[in-house]
């Protein structure tokens, strides 16, 4: 006997007669095997409804097929026609490989797909600025199947282009990070880290938080917190901002109790100036 998956009530009657009669198809002309099986097939909610049925109410499985359906008719799925596909549009944020994905799944779930309408409805859901859908709109006689394969030859040269870019900026902060932090070994030593000193001194009513850090947040390590800036990318005792701003506080005598005696403060001339 096949296995079968069951029916509890709260899907597409249709869907579950259909994969019924698929799977007992060598049984179809045992007319009362088929109903006596049906019910094995229940669970739930519908296998107490097949229970309500009346003594010999059910003649044959055709009548069976009837009334199980409308019993559960609200469960019914909509069928889509190939215009729903004209609903289907690319997200400003969406890559064009995600859209395609998107798109393909759609159109899998659309009986019988007019492929003109699809293939329309695919060009349409492209911004009229992007250069896919200029090739879309220009080309003569492109089916839905070369639109997919332009689609995704698309979508390696905007990764590329990203790619090259990330790069790009990567080589341009590196000096940048680089002339910062070549500098940290001037600053003024303490007796406790830095970031014990910050939680002492960030509720005194001169006390200055900088402003929210600018860059990627997608670049940042997530794993590193810096009370400082109250952000994520770095620690606070790694935090060159605030070990400036600390220097500066030393300058104006607010922070003599940390200092370390036993190694000399850096020079006024070596003092390392506050950087916006």
């Amino acid at each position: 006997m096949p296995h079968f998956i069951p029916y509890k009530g709260n899907e597409d009657p249709d869907r579950h007669l259909k994969y019924y009669c698929n799977t007992m198809i060598l049984y179809r002309n045992n007319d009362v095997l088929m109903c006596k099986i049906f019910a094995i097939t229940l669970q739930g909610e519908a296998q107490d409804w097949f229970h309500t049925l009346l003594p010999q109410s059910i003649q044959s499985f055709n009548e069976l097929s009837f009334v199980f359906p409308k019993e559960y008719s609200s469960n019914r799925s909509i069928e889509r026609t190939s215009d729903h596909l004209f609903s289907i549009v690319k997200d400003p944020w969406e890559t064009i490989c995600d859209y395609v994905k998107r798109f393909k799944v759609e159109k899998a779930k659309i009986v019988g797909c007019n492929k003109d309408i699809a293939m329309a409805a695919f060009r349409n859901g492209l911004p009229t600025e992007h250069p896919l859908f200029r090739k879309l709109i220009m080309g003569e006689e492109l089916t839905l199947a070369t639109s997919y394969a332009l689609a995704e030859k698309h979508a390696l040269w905007d990764e590329a282009k990203q790619s090259n870019k990330n790069e790009s900026e990567k080589k341009h902060m590196e000096p940048s990070l680089t002339r910062e932090y070549s500098v940290l070994e001037t600053f003024t030593k303490f007796t406790v880290p830095i970031g014990q000193i910050l939680r002492k001194l960030k509720n005194e009513p001169w006390f200055e938080l900088p402003p929210p850090m600018k860059c990627d947040l997608t670049r940042l390590n997530h794993t590193k917190y810096c009370a400082f800036h109250q952000g994520l990318g770095h620690t606070t005792n790694d935090c060159l901002k605030w070990k400036q701003y600390l220097e500066k506080l030393t300058n104006e005598g607010r922070c003599h109790e940390y200092l370390d005696r036993s190694t000399k403060r850096p020079t006024q001339s070596g003092v390392v100036p506050i950087t916006p």
